[in-house]
C-alpha cells in the first residue's frame, strides 16, 4: 500500500513536470519572462506588486496571473495600476488546491495576452510548503516572506526558501514595533539556502523596492540574450 501511494505521487509529479515545460515553450516562444511568486498569506506579495507595478521597469510590459482560492480582491487591487492581470481560482474545478500547478496555469494561458508582455508575474496561492512542490514552467521563483512571521520560518519551512532564486523580506517598516531580530532571520534565511540573494522591503513605503525592480530587470534581460 505504501509503494503504491508513493507511486501515485511520482506519476503525479511527473504529469505536472510535462505540462510545465509545455507552459515554458509557450512562454519562451512569446520572449516572456516568467516569474512564480510565493509566499505565506499576508507576507504582502500584492502590495510589493503594487510598489513594482506603480514604478514600472523601464522597457519591460508585465502582466500578471494571479492565483487565489476564492475571490478577486487581489487581482482587482492589481488590475486598478493598468496592467494585463488573469485570474485562476482553485475553488473553480480544481478542488480549491493550496497552491498553483502546471495545468492550472495552462489553463488560464488561453487569457493571458502573451504576444504583449515581457514579464509575466504569477502570484501563487499564499501558502509556504506546497507551491514550493510544484513547478509552472517560470523562470525563476521569489519568495516574500513578511519580519511579522518571525525569525524561525526559514527553519519550520525550508523548502520554500530552498526553492527560490530570491527571497524578498517584507514590511521592514515594521521593524520598531516587532519583538523581532532581522539579523536572525536573514542569518537563518542563508542557513537554509547559502547565498541566496535577498532584499530587504518594504511593500507600504517602498523601500527596497528597485532592488526588486532591478532584479527583474536583470532576469528579463538575461533571458533576452540566451534567447537572441
Amino acid at each position: 500500500m505504501h509503494r503504491v501511494k508513493v507511486r501515485v505521487v511520482e506519476d503525479a509529479l511527473d504529469a505536472n513536470a510535462t505540462l510545465a515545460k509545455a507552459n515554458r515553450a509557450d512562454f519562451d516562444r512569446h520572449g516572456v519572462t516568467v516569474v512564480n511568486l510565493m509566499g505565506a498569506p499576508g507576507a504582502g506579495k500584492t502590495a510589493l506588486l503594487e510598489q513594482v507595478i506603480a514604478e514600472g521597469i523601464d522597457g519591460v510590459r508585465i502582466g500578471i496571473l494571479e492565483g487565489d482560492v476564492e475571490g478577486s480582491l487581489d487581482a482587482d487591487r492589481l488590475a486598478r495600476l493598468h496592467v494585463p492581470v488573469t485570474q485562476i481560482n482553485t475553488a473553480a474545478g480544481f478542488g480549491g488546491e493550496c497552491h498553483l500547478d502546471a495545468n492550472m496555469v495552462r489553463s488560464a494561458l488561453a487569457a493571458v495576452p502573451l504576444d504583449e508582455l515581457d514579464l509575466l508575474v504569477i502570484e501563487n496561492v499564499g501558502n509556504l510548503v506546497c507551491p514550493a512542490e510544484f513547478r509552472v514552467g517560470e523562470d525563476a521563483r521569489v519568495m516574500v516572506t513578511a519580519i511579522t512571521e518571525g525569525e524561525d520560518k526559514p527553519l519550520k519551512y525550508p523548502l520554500m526558501f530552498r526553492a527560490c532564486d530570491l527571497v524578498v523580506v517584507n514590511k521592514v517598516d515594521l521593524a520598531p514595533h516587532l519583538d523581532v531580530d532581522l539579523d536572525l532571520l536573514l542569518d537563518r534565511i542563508d542557513k537554509v539556502h547559502p547565498d541566496v540573494e535577498t532584499v530587504v522591503v518594504s511593500g507600504r513605503t517602498g523601500q527596497g523596492v528597485d532592488a526588486v525592480r532591478h532584479w527583474l530587470r536583470e532576469l528579463h534581460a538575461a533571458k533576452a540574450v540566451v534567447e537572441a
